[in-house]
């Protein structure tokens, strides 16, 4: 029987060299492959930007095939406190590496989801087994890194995935997976992606199922993503003070779609973005929204706060 994978998983990145649109951040960490050593080191970036891909295409170079010995990945937001730093850390920092290798990897993926305490006890791990051991960081959020702990890591930042290193991926997938995709269809699940690699991966594998052609209609439906226009037509509607038919708008969304207020924000501020309004208002809409925004984070109904932003918008014309 053959053998059936996710995509996402079917073509990840192997050795460095697959990486797409990391091309600078690529460059250094061969420079540590040709040494055939690495200092600590810290990825930060969006997610869905290559960095658990590039922490295991390293350890699959320096290595080769004993790679898997001298590897651990650890996913910090499943296993966060104190306990995971003092016990699983250290007994895999203290054996001595296999294969002839001159150190193990410990990869912590989703670093910045590690309490303060634990990330305390991590500095001094990463000092004490420094000698056969590397950490391997990675985090959505510098900022919730500890200061000790950045200053011990060569820091690399993950950008979005350029359109054009996606699109390139993208078309050899569906040439190798047997799957047609139209010129709009590649557009719009670019437009989805935002720059998010595995977001893409997962929304082409979605559509290939619905049809022997994906077109645009059907990532929009396995995204539950609204079109861009839909939106625009949203904020146009509301900015004339028609706020009963905004809210009709704003009900075919969230059933059609099934969006959640968070969803509709984070279309709502990249249309924003894009309009073409004046930039005053842009400022004033966009001000409004972070609050909005906020007050869903905090728990808020986000029926009720959506309506609200609305009504906001059909008071401005006035």
């Amino acid at each position: 029987m053959e053998e059936i994978e996710i995509w996402v998983e079917k073509y990840r990145p192997k050795t460095l060299d697959e990486v797409v649109g990391q091309d600078e951040i690529i460059g250094r960490l061969k420079g540590y492959v040709k040494q055939k050593n690495i200092p600590h080191l810290l990825f930060s970036g969006p997610p869905g930007t290559g960095k658990t891909a590039t922490a295991i295409a390293l350890a699959r170079d320096l290595f080769g095939d004993a790679w898997r010995d001298n590897f651990i990945e650890l996913n910090a937001s499943d296993e966060r406190g104190i306990d995971v730093v003092r016990h699983k850390i250290k007994e895999f920092a203290r054996t001595a590496p296999i294969g002839g290798a001159a150190f193990k990897i410990i990869f912590l993926d989703e670093a910045d989801a590690l309490t303060a305490d634990a990330q305390a006890a991590l500095r001094r791990t990463m000092e004490m087994f420094s000698k056969n051991c590397r950490f391997i960081l990675s985090c959505n959020y510098l900022s919730r890194i500890i200061e000790p702990i950045q200053s011990r890591c060569a820091i690399f930042k993950f950008r979005p995935v350029p359109k054009e290193a996606m699109k390139k991926r993208i078309l050899m997938i569906c040439q190798r997976e047997g799957v047609k995709i139209s010129e709009k269809g590649l557009e719009t699940l670019l437009y989805i992606a935002n720059g998010d690699f595995r977001r893409a991966i997962n929304a082409l594998q979605g559509a290939a199922a619905m049809g022997e052609v994906i077109d645009e209609e059907s990532i929009y439906q396995i995204t539950a993503t609204a079109r861009p226009e839909e939106i625009g037509k949203l904020i146009e509607v509301a900015l004339k003070g028609d706020f009963m038919k905004a809210r009709e708008l704003l009900d075919k969304l969230m059933v059609n779609y099934g969006m959640s207020g968070e969803d509709v924000i984070n279309q709502l501020f990249r249309e924003i973005i894009a309009a073409q309004i004046d930039e005053r208002l842009k400022v004033l809409l966009i001000d409004k929204l972070g609050e909005i925004d906020f007050r869903l984070t905090e728990g808020a109904n986000e029926r009720i706060q959506l309506e609200a932003y609305l009504a906001y918008l059909s008071t401005l014309k006035k």
